[in-house]
């Protein structure tokens, strides 16, 4: 049968999703934990790649296998060999047409923020950093520029493989809960590094450096040199993956556990 997963992780001490020679990775460790609890090597494919120290609330993957257990018995199976900050949230049973990456309409990311003078100790690894005052209302009407079916390239990583630029931005939103600023993105697809250099870009409107305008040309010019640099990978998180709801799959909670303002 194929079966899906929900799988959270820190993605601190991992060198990214995808396996490497030498291991390593979350899905070294998830393959792993799954050989040791079936008997047998299993592959898994995920719906979202995410890079060394990226972490996530709701990625998702599938694999096939002959063995016959309950749902809960995959969950608390996998998580007994998994890592500590590794853990399978659910398993579900789909059909053999399910694909976690293509079968997937839209992804959710989420960037946490630190503005304060100075750094999170408590939070380190989990948050990005920025130590001067930002304006949030001139990064929401920067971000609201990103909205629509847009071309991405002013955004995108050099070493992106996707075959196109262009990409379906559905949800830009930016919000402040004490010290802790909250971006969240979600989109049809994201091109690598995609989140992080918005995030960056943002920065430099919140910081008064550039207009709100400028996001929008950006998006025109299509130009990663004319961008700010890719933003820290801590505060980033692969929040939920969008599914039809032909496929049945459990409904996500996507709350965080953010960090306390004011300590």
């Amino acid at each position: 049968m194929r079966i899906a997963l929900a799988v959270e992780y820190d993605g601190s001490g991992f060198r990214g999703w995808q396996t490497q020679p030498g291991g390593g990775t979350v899905q070294d460790a998830l393959q792993e934990a799954l050989q040791q609890f079936a008997g047998v090597p299993l592959r898994v494919v995920c719906a979202g790649r995410t890079d060394a120290g990226v972490h996530a609330q709701g990625q998702v993957v599938h694999f096939d296998s002959a063995l016959d257990r309950p749902m809960f018995a995959w969950v608390r199976g996998i998580n007994t060999f998994l890592p500590p900050a590794v853990a399978v949230r659910w398993a579900q049973a789909v059909d053999d047409d399910f694909h976690a990456r293509f079968s997937a309409y839209a992804r959710r990311y989420r960037y946490l923020l630190i503005n304060r003078v100075h750094r999170s100790g408590l939070w380190h690894g989990r948050v990005g950093w920025h130590h001067s005052p930002l304006d949030l209302a001139a990064m929401q009407n920067g971000a609201a520029q990103l909205l629509g079916e847009r071309d991405f390239s002013a955004f995108r990583a050099a070493e992106c493989q996707a075959s196109s630029p262009v990409k379906t931005m559905h949800k830009a939103d930016i919000q402040r809960l004490g010290e802790l600023i909250v971006f969240d993105f979600e989109a049809s697809a994201f091109l690598h590094h995609m989140v992080r250099n918005l995030v960056g870009s943002l920065l430099h409107v919140g910081k008064g450096k550039r207009p709100p305008e400028w996001i929008g040309e950006l998006l025109a010019a299509g130009d990663r040199r004319l961008a700010a640099p890719t933003f820290a990978a801590a505060g980033l998180y692969l929040a939920a993956v969008r599914y039809p709801s032909r496929w049945r799959l459990p409904a996500e909670d996507e709350t965080f556990s953010l960090p306390v303002a004011g300590r």
